[in-house]
């Protein structure tokens, strides 16, 4: 495995953090009539909210978070990296389709979809590898990570999936449309943390295991012998 440094880790766990505090203290900016549950956290960035800039800040770094992650994480494959790259490619991108002040936005709608589609999709991405065994052209392939083995990965995708579409429901009519955002964004912001520490988890046993290589013996008079 390929080296996982500790700022990549970090770059990781930001992402969980400045999501949970922007939406928090771009919040309680708002006025009174503001409900986390019932509004969502693109109404904290929109053009009619207070101090817009505080979640629109943490939305670009929450997506360089996410690119910083994809660029590092070699253990998820490239199917998975790039998704996640798209990922944090559209959560950027969503400052440039603030909500309007009424109405909404079919720009801000698709470029949302596509943030999080991506970022629900990108753990199923590695299960796109290729099998293991004698028959797989890859005899001697490790066992990946426990983030990245098929049944976690595809498990995660189907309950951030769900989680989507809850929040699909709640928009076309429910009560809960903020929650369910939130519910959504934490669990998208958290997973790559976890298979970050996954990945170094894995680097740092391999690590551990692997001794300084090893030479030919040499033979008498100091020369290395030859058959």
């Amino acid at each position: 495995m390929r080296a996982v440094p500790t700022w990549a880790v970090v770059a990781a766990g930001a992402a969980p953090v400045l999501l949970v505090s922007g939406w928090t203290i771009a919040g309680a900016r708002q006025p009174a009539g503001y409900d986390p549950v019932r509004d969502t956290i693109s109404e904290l960035a929109g053009q009619d909210a207070t101090d817009p800039w505080i979640m629109v800040g943490c939305l670009a770094l929450l997506g360089c978070c996410y690119l910083a992650t994809a660029a590092v994480l070699h253990a998820a494959g490239l199917p998975s990296r790039f998704l996640l790259a798209v990922g944090g490619v559209a959560t950027v991108a969503l400052i440039a389709f603030p909500r309007p002040k009424v109405g909404g936005s079919l720009g801000h709608g698709i470029v949302a979809t596509v943030a999080v589609l991506a970022l629900a999709l990108w753990p199923a991405g590695s299960a796109l590898r290729l099998p293991r065994g004698p028959d797989s052209g890859h005899p001697t392939r490790p066992e990946p990570p426990w983030a990245f083995r098929r049944p976690v990965a595809l498990g995660v995708t189907a309950l951030l999936l769900g989680l989507f579409g809850w929040c699909a429901f709640e928009v076309t009519g429910g009560s809960r449309t903020g929650l369910a955002e939130r519910v959504t964004a934490a669990a998208v912001a958290l997973w790559p943390l976890l298979a970050m520490l996954s990945a170094r988890r894995a680097w740092l046993a391999g690590t551990r295991r692997s001794g300084p290589p090893v030479g030919r013996r040499p033979a008498r008079g100091g020369s290395v012998s030859r058959r």
